[in-house]
């Protein structure tokens, strides 16, 4: 193996013709011969260039509506050839296989064709490439003396190095072009072998194959002595903070894209629970410490950071629609800190003035609300192992809710719980949250026992009278309680409906005590736990 190999013959078969004709004509420019198949063939020589077809380098035609055209020894000796073991130049001379130094492939549009609607299993099954991705192995395999491109981005490089180099490539270039080769075939596998498990009623295969894409290198992970990366899922068709468009603002952190996605989570649910009105929501390490709803975005957003000013500094805010001018001149006043503001889009002026206010905070557009995307699998490492289940993404509705105990809610009240129901399945259990219809009054999260939870939620909502003297205050727990001292602890504070999943064996003490002291009780029966 030499570092410098020069590039005299290429053969180019691409489904994605982004960038096509220039590449493949700075090629011929640069006296490479060309050696193409179908509609690649077709495209060059409608530029004007003259590739040699593969099947007049085969002596076998194209067949089989395409599936068979590359799969030849004449083709694949020419890429797998070692030029420096004289038995495998013996071989090619002896056959009449001429060494091939460059392959430019990429695939069959495979992912974008199961993205479909409606889609049949036949027509994803003709996308499922065979000679692409064995051409690129074979090539990424050899890259000692081939080079292999796999990707429109890389064909600039590819030319600068020919310029630079009298023709040839460096061991550097073929060695870094053949890593990705490896990873495109791997993720193109991955994606084949998850759609096909998927069109079975396996939940969970028995193996399960990962396929994500390297999006950046952190400064660190959750700790600056944890080196960190984030990985973007390609399937993934919701709005999402690894797809979002970073308006301004320097890089998100591990920590920033942790609170950011919660940020979107808890703002989705809000919306999906009342579309009609704006909602926002404030995030500190992973939990909603301030969450309203509003007939106006920026009063959403005042509701929202009200809820614990103190915990919102340096907090991650979602909101959840087009950020205007007006929105922005709420979240920049006062002595305000933000290190992430996510909205669906931002007006231009809107922007300019987040962005004058804090230079460093992101501003994310995630794009619309509408669609929540795939329900995937939630995915959560273990030294050892790797734990999966169903994301939570159980709908709020108002009508599922059952009356156990105290006054009837009315349908007003069990919409006005959906609030409370949206922010405390985000907490991490043991949680408790306090509610009014419009704002998170207070959260207790993470406690060790549900007891500690609702005085945490009580002490950070302060003096309730005010807010129940508008309407109803009302407390949520992400899990039943076990005893009926919790629930004393919240109505004394002045809550005056209770929401929770329900199942404990002492459910009926904690009904008895509702009924007692006039408390609405409703139960979802459905647990939030978050750990």
């Amino acid at each position: 193996m030499t570092d410098l190999v020069p590039i005299r013959r290429a053969l180019i078969s691409v489904s994605d013709k982004n960038d096509l004709i220039p590449f493949a004509r700075g090629l011929v420019e640069r006296g490479i011969e060309i050696i193409s198949t179908g509609g690649t063939h077709r495209a060059l020589t409608e530029a004007g260039l003259s590739p040699i077809a593969v099947d007049t380098l085969t002596g076998f035609p194209e067949m089989m509506d395409g599936r068979v055209k590359t799969l030849h020894p004449t083709i694949h000796g020419g890429i797998l050839a070692r030029r420096d073991v004289e038995s495998h130049v013996d071989s090619m001379a002896k056959h009449d296989i001429q060494p091939i130094d460059l392959v430019c492939v990429n695939l069959y549009p495979f992912e974008q064709t199961i993205r479909q609607d409606e889609v049949t299993t036949d027509e994803a099954i003709e996308q499922i490439d065979i000679g692409g991705p064995s051409m690129v192995r074979s090539a990424a395999k050899n890259h000692d003396f081939v080079t292999v491109v796999t990707d429109p981005s890389q064909y600039d490089r590819v030319i600068g190095e020919l310029d630079n180099n009298d023709g040839c490539t460096t061991f550097e270039l073929r060695r870094d072009l053949a890593t990705a080769a490896f990873a495109r075939t791997a993720e193109y596998d991955a994606t084949i072998a998850a759609w096909m498990s998927g069109t079975t009623a396996a939940r969970f295969p028995s193996v399960l194959r990962l396929n994500f894409v390297g999006q950046q290198q952190l400064r660190y992970g959750e700790n600056p002595h944890q080196a960190g990366a984030v990985y973007r899922d390609p399937d993934f068709q919701g709005p999402s903070v690894t797809s979002a468009k970073m308006i301004s603002g320097k890089p998100l952190s591990y920590n920033n894209l942790l609170d950011a996605a919660s940020a979107l989570e808890i703002v989705q649910d809000l919306h999906d629970i009342d579309s009609g009105r704006f909602a926002s929501a404030v995030i500190k390490h992973t939990n909603p410490c301030g969450a309203g709803v509003s007939d106006t975005l920026s009063g959403a957003f005042d509701l929202a950071y009200s809820g614990d000013p103190l915990a919102a500094y340096g907090g991650i805010v979602a909101l959840s629609s087009n950020v205007d001018r007006s929105t922005a001149e709420s979240i920049v006043a006062g002595g305000r800190f933000l290190e992430v503001v996510l909205a669906p889009s931002f007006d231009e002026d809107a922007a300019a003035l987040l962005a004058e206010r804090w230079k460093n905070c992101r501003l994310l557009a995630i794009g619309a609300l509408d669609d929540r995307g795939q329900e995937g699998l939630s995915l959560r490492s273990i030294p050892g192992g790797l734990l999966a289940q169903e994301r939570d993404t159980h709908p709020f509705s108002a009508s599922d809710l059952r009356q156990a105990a105290g006054p009837d809610a009315d349908d007003e009240l069990r919409q006005a719980a959906g609030l409370a129901w949206a922010v405390v399945k985000l907490l991490k259990s043991n949680a408790i949250c306090i509610a009014t219809p419009e704002r998170l009054l207070g959260a207790g999260a993470g406690q060790m026992d549900r007891v500690a939870a609702c005085k945490l939620a009580v002490a950070k909502a302060g003096d309730l009278s005010e807010a129940r003297s508008r309407g109803p205050v009302i407390a949520a727990s992400d899990a039943f309680f076990p005893f009926p001292d919790g629930p004393q602890i919240l109505i004394d504070a002045g809550v005056n409906c209770l929401i929770h999943p329900g199942g404990s064996k002492r459910d009926d003490e904690t009904f008895a005590l509702c009924e007692e002291l006039g408390i609405t009780c409703l139960l979802t029966g459905i647990r939030h736990f978050r750990h």
